[in-house]
């Protein structure tokens, strides 16, 4: 698992199965343009023991905000 909060910066997403549902990172990678960042949101779609995908589940919501 990784530290979880929206104060984290990363500079890419982090693996499937390590974001908790509800949890929020930023990750700068350059996706979301000049003066914003990415905010990722976990889901409920991966087991965050075993890594395995579950039916039903909802995944990562990704969003561009303003960087703090």
């Amino acid at each position: 698992m990784i530290a979880t909060s929206a104060r984290a910066q990363l500079t890419s997403e982090p693996a499937p199965g390590t974001l908790p549902a509800g949890q929020s990172v930023l990750v700068d990678d350059g996706t979301c343009g000049p003066g914003k960042i990415k905010k990722v949101t976990g889901g409920s779609d991966t087991n965050m023991t075993t890594g395995q995908a579950i039916k039903g589940g909802s995944g990562r919501k990704r969003t561009c905000i303003k960087k703090p």
